[in-house]
């Protein structure tokens, strides 16, 4: 989120928001959570985390707060998972200004395990180690380090779906049957080629899809392999699989389907109330961005339907403990009944994030979504869950993604070359990787 993915996947996974939440997350744990708090019986655990991970929405932190007196959470975000993994770098860097539980995009987990394990607690300690049968086995390993340290509990994952706006194809003279379109989009061709009808009829100045970038997320987290093999080489520049992603992208850009929105921007944030885009390529975690931008206005005119070309992951996240956390025995206790089965289930249930947990997964096999039209979204994004490939994680999937996406953003709002766009995505991971 979430997708990412979940989902984010966001949420996996943005102007003065992203802003204040970093600022406000540079504070970190060093002002409360004190040893004066625990002295009373007190204390205030910090979280941190990027996107919408649900459990302020969710009402999760009150409820565990009601569960055990004197625990106090304290969340910050940044909306941006970019601005927020830049800043937690630096935080880990300096030792200071860290939160007790720190969100981890799946994107970055590989970079935890490798090369960070040494600032994350091994959650071994407090007695993680007896949690591994409630996840599922790729979620468990992602995090597992060189040594078996356990460096992050699961969150959510991923599974994609496509999310549209009933309201919008019915004006363009488009069907608007969730299994109808399942069919007419089965693949990324059929996607584009009625992606080019409705440009034909849109109503106002709408267009099909918000970004290019979006379509090239969703179609690289349908593969196994996108920018590392399984020996850990990279192969992202003469995989044929991301080459085809990025072919798609530019002939999405070429024919004028896209609305040319940054993702994460202030306007891609008002584009989704205001109608701009008629399809976003939706990993689970994405309901949830969608509710809180659309708003009230939006409900029953959004729905979801079965993904082009198959199943997918993008996004889904972690919960960690820094070292250099105030309250790290407090934090675990947290982290683990936040990514219990009952309480993944409840997110879900409020935000669309996907579960992780095995158990969870089957309690919301029967969910639907009266937002987005009684969409049976327990079907949509567990069969896809079921079906996706375990991907191969490297240690700068993310870093990699964005250079690509900052490149398709080049070819569809400035007009570059797609030739020239492509070197510039090269000499940006080249940079990235040092």
């Amino acid at each position: 989120m979430p997708i990412t993915r979940a989902a984010t996947q966001a949420a996996l996974r943005l102007g003065a928001v992203a802003l204040a939440g970093s600022l406000l997350a540079a504070c970190g744990s060093g002002s409360s959570g004190t040893t004066a708090d625990k002295a009373d019986g007190k204390v205030t655990i910090t979280v941190d985390l990027f996107g919408s991970f649900g459990y302020k929405e969710a009402g999760l932190y009150a409820e565990y707060e009601k569960l055990h007196p004197g625990v106090t959470i304290k969340q910050t975000d940044t909306e941006d998972e970019a601005d927020y993994w830049k800043s937690l770098q630096t935080r880990l860097a300096g030792g200071g200004g860290l939160a007790d539980v720190q969100g981890i995009e799946v994107g970055r987990i590989a970079s935890v395990t490798q090369q960070q394990a040494d600032r994350f607690e091994d959650l071994r300690k407090y007695g993680a180690d007896g949690l591994k049968s409630q996840f599922a086995d790729a979620k468990w390993a992602a995090a597992t380090g060189k040594n078996g340290e356990v460096l992050g509990l699961g969150t959510d994952v991923g599974p994609e779906a496509m999310c549209y706006r009933t309201d919008l194809f019915e004006q363009a003279g488009l069907p608007t049957d969730r299994t109808e379109l399942a069919k007419r989009w089965s693949t990324w061709d059929g996607y584009l080629e009625l992606g080019k009808q409705y440009k034909a009829k849109a109503p106002g100045k709408s267009a099909w899809l918000d970004s290019v970038g979006s379509l090239f997320s969703i179609m690289i987290g349908q593969e196994k392999e996108r920018f590392y093999d399984a020996s850990g080489a990279l192969i992202w520049e003469t995989n044929p699989a991301l080459k085809a992603a990025w072919d798609a992208s530019v002939e999405a850009s070429d024919a004028g389907l896209s609305a040319k929105l940054d993702q994460w921007s202030p306007q891609w944030n008002q584009a989704f109330a205001a109608g701009s885009f008629a399809t976003i390529p939706c990993p689970a975690w994405m309901l949830g961005y969608i509710k809180g931008q659309a708003g009230e206005t939006g409900k029953g005119k959004w729905d979801v339907a079965a993904l082009p070309g198959g199943a997918g992951n993008w996004g889904g996240s972690y919960l960690a403990v820094p070292r250099a956390a105030e309250n790290k025995k407090e934090a675990y206790e947290l982290i683990k009944w936040l990514t219990a089965p009952e309480q993944q289930a409840k997110v879900f249930a409020k935000q669309g994030n996907f579960p992780s947990s095995t158990g969870a997964i089957a309690e919301v096999a029967d969910t639907e979504d009266p937002y987005f039209n009684g969409a049976p979204i327990g079907k949509i994004f567990g069969d896809a869950a079921k079906a996706a490939p375990v991907q191969v994680l490297g240690v700068h999937d993310q870093n990699i993604s964005q250079q690509i996406t900052n490149a398709l953003s080049e070819v569809e709002r400035k007009g570059l070359a797609p030739e020239k766009a492509w070197e510039n995505a090269k000499k940006g991971v080249a940079n990235t990787l040092g």
